[in-house]
């Protein structure tokens, strides 16, 4: 790591043997000043992965070609670093002066040397103790990290945003953005620009929730402003005239139902308008009939909104899905590009959100240019070129209780980032193909979330697939708004794209398999067996005379839930594989240790132990009420976040004390896993009545082997 001297800019006649040694270590004798905007948005700076899309246009395009499409095949391991303790990495590691940042389970910060792969520093943000003895609803991945000035910048779980010394790890600040005693997460990375980083929050379907940004100062923690996603409480002001302009939107009571929009991805600073843009969520809850039940656009859920960067003030929005009721969020990637329009220049932002629809604006105003679907839509026929609207087919909305809709609640496309690359002119874009029936008989006005219990007022079942395949990778014309060329996965689930000027297209796949395509063409060139699904999107950068791609192996997000059908058959169970951070380079001769073979859980049938069925089906409600299915799966069958509960012997008649510590008392806090400490005993007697039933109903033979570690 570099030394203390290298944090200080040095005098042009200064001595030249600490010039001398940076640059035999491949370093600018310049490199390790603060990280400012200007920084940050050159794109011709190769060493460095300075922000979660490389630049502030977050268009995850390297300009670097020493690896190509004609050697791509010569790539190899050339080091990795074993990460026992995680789980799900849905990360983009940051690189800065030959130092490589990454987030891991629980949001544990790690430094390594970018050419070895030697551990630095690690800050543990201790999230366990934070919400120990709390009831807690969240998740253990986390997106990425932020770097400006000096500084770190990483948000937990559990609702911080931290401040940590590039060189040490350690802590500088840290500010609680929400009260923990609020149903909320947070996932997603911050954005840092101007001295001010950004950070917002998930929860929507956790309870009564109201989005919102906020921006802090980067030197101090500080708030400097926030911005209200949707309008509260008439009766209480408002806090703006956006908000007002807002509330307009609405009808009915929404305000106790918390209206929604939570922003937890999708930030992009535009340093040539200096302007910010943020991605909006989804309603609260999910159906409109309650959340808003005399109809309504409902400002700002599912929009990209653009903000001064300097006082959070509404510059324009565009809304991808008025009046939404189908979790069509747009937190999905805002990437900014120049193109060439019918021969005029366009100051271009691309947007690709669940609902389908590729939407290209103007973003110096938010006026749109064209959208076009990109995949199989069929709650909308086409979006209208006059009004910015989209023109929905009757019934879309479940009007009559109940509707095959595509695409479904997972989206067309989902958090997986796309990448643009302006030399072929191209958006690289993982894509889902789902249909499912939405379905909302058994909900009435009288229906209300609960906090940390939360809920849709929809529910919802996969009931067809569009295509023969779940998933593709496709090239897509952002001008031309067509599909230039596809590739079928069988999985829903593809990882994250990078693309560079070597006519190249990485992706990580849920199955293992880490490949390289021609970004022309589409032709696969390069095939790497990673040994557990990957979610997490590769960077590349060059120190010395040798260009790097890293990237996180460990199968996360939501799909690791199972809240995405069919990701308990690709067999990444909990404690099985070996997460990693895996580095390549030309003829890389690390030899990776070899992972399991997928792995499938077999239920345990515990002899003598009788089914109450009214039990069972109260223990159902419980897990569903609790929120258990978002790690564990429906039917306490995993996806690979959380063990399989049908063959855990926690469930187990013989260890009902453990099951009541870890479930009650957080024994296993530690691993992701909150206690419930309100939960009384009759509950937990009925989970496992509950867990028991589903373990009989997925063995037809009696004293079934123990199935997970």
């Amino acid at each position: 790591m570099c030394s203390s001297f290298c944090r200080h800019r040095l005098s042009v006649n200064g001595p030249l043997a600490i010039t001398f040694v940076l640059i035999l270590a491949g370093l600018s004798p310049w490199s390790s000043a603060d990280t400012t905007d200007a920084d940050i948005a050159r794109s011709s700076n190769t060493s460095d992965w300075l922000a979660y899309g490389r630049t502030h246009d977050e268009q995850r395009f390297s300009p670097l070609t020493d690896i190509n499409a004609t050697n791509v095949g010569q790539l190899g391991v050339a080091w990795h670093l074993d990460l026992p303790n995680d789980i799900g990495l849905v990360s983009t590691p940051l690189v800065a002066n030959g130092v490589l940042y990454f987030t891991g389970s629980m949001n544990v910060v790690r430094a390594v040397d970018a050419r070895s792969g030697k551990l630095l520093w690690t800050h543990d943000p201790k999230v366990a103790e934070e919400i120990a003895g709390r009831k807690k609803t969240g998740w253990m991945h986390n997106r990425g990290l932020s770097l400006y000035g000096n500084k770190l910048f990483s948000a937990t779980w559990d609702g911080r945003l931290q401040a940590l010394d590039l060189q040490t790890g350690k802590l500088i600040w840290s500010t609680r953005t929400f009260d923990l005693g609020e149903p909320l997460y947070i996932t997603g990375a911050p954005k840092a620009f101007k001295n001010k980083v950004l950070i917002g929050n998930g929860g929507t379907e956790n309870g009564p929730s109201r989005g919102y940004v906020t921006a802090y100062d980067t030197d101090t923690g500080k708030q400097a402003w926030r911005f209200y996603i949707v309008p509260g409480n008439p009766a209480d002001g408002f806090e703006n005239n956006a908000m007002a302009m807002a509330a307009k939107t609405w009808t009915g009571a929404w305000w106790k139902r918390g209206g929604g929009g939570n922003a937890w991805h999708a930030f992009t600073y535009d340093e040539e308008l200096d302007t910010l843009y943020i991605g909006t969520g989804n309603g609260s809850p999910w159906n409109r009939k309650l959340r808003s039940p005399d109809g309504g656009d409902n400002l700002f859920l599912c929009s990209i909104v653009a903000l001064d960067p300097d006082t959070g003030e509404y510059r324009w929005h565009y809304q991808t899905t008025p009046g939404e009721t189908w979790d069509y969020n747009s937190n999905m990637d805002i990437v900014l590009a120049d193109l060439d329009i019918k021969g005029k220049p366009v100051k271009a932002l691309l947007h690709a959100p669940k609902n389908g629809f590729f939407y290209v604006l103007d973003r110096s105003s938010g006026k749109l240019i064209s959208a076009e679907p990109f995949a199989d839509v069929t709650w909308a026929t086409h979006i209208d070129m006059k009004t910015g609207r989209p023109v929905e087919r009757p019934g879309a909305r479940y009007e009559d209780g109940s509707e095959n809709v595509t695409p479904g609640p997972y989206g067309a496309h989902n958090f997986h980032a796309m990448s643009f690359n302006p030399n072929t002119g191209l958006v690289y874009l993982p894509t889902i193909h789902m249909s499912v029936d939405y379905i909302d008989k058994s909900y009435d006005k009288t229906w209300q979330s609960v906090p940390f219990e939360g809920g849709t007022a929809v529910d919802y079942i996969e009931s067809s697939r569009p295509r023969s395949y779940a998933g593709s990778l496709q090239a897509w014309d952002p001008i031309a708004q067509r599909q230039v060329w596809f590739v079928e996965q069988q999985s829903g689930q593809g990882a994250g794209t990078l693309t560079t000027a070597g006519d190249l297209v990485f992706q990580g796949r849920s199955d293992g398999l880490l490949k390289a395509y021609h970004a022309r063409t589409g032709k696969e060139l390069w095939s790497f067996d990673a040994g557990l699904g990957i979610s997490a999107p590769p960077i590349t950068y060059k120190l010395g005379d040798t260009q790097y791609l890293s990237i996180l192996v460990g199968y996360g997000g939501g799909n690791a839930s199972r809240l995405t059908p069919g990701s308990e058959d690709l067999g990444w169970a909990y404690g099985v594989h070996t997460r990693r951070l895996l580095t390549f380079a030309f003829n890389g001769k690390d030899v990776l240790p070899k992972q399991p073979p997928p792995f499938y859980a077999t239920p345990i049938l515990e002899p003598g132990f009788t089914v109450d069925p009214a039990l069972a089906a109260g223990g159902e409600k419980a897990y569903l009420s609790l929120t258990c299915y978002a790690c564990h799966g429906i039917g306490g069958i995993a996806g690979g976040m959380a063990p399989d509960l049908r063959a855990s012997p926690m469930a187990l008649s013989e260890m009902e004390a453990a099951f009541t510590s870890v479930v009650r008392d957080g024994e296993r806090v530690a691993r992701g896993m909150p206690g419930f400490p309100a939960i009384t005993d009759a509950q937990l007697n009925a989970i496992r009545h509950y867990i028991r039933r589903e373990a009989r109903a997925a063995s037809s033979s009696t004293g079934a082997a123990l199935g997970t570690p």
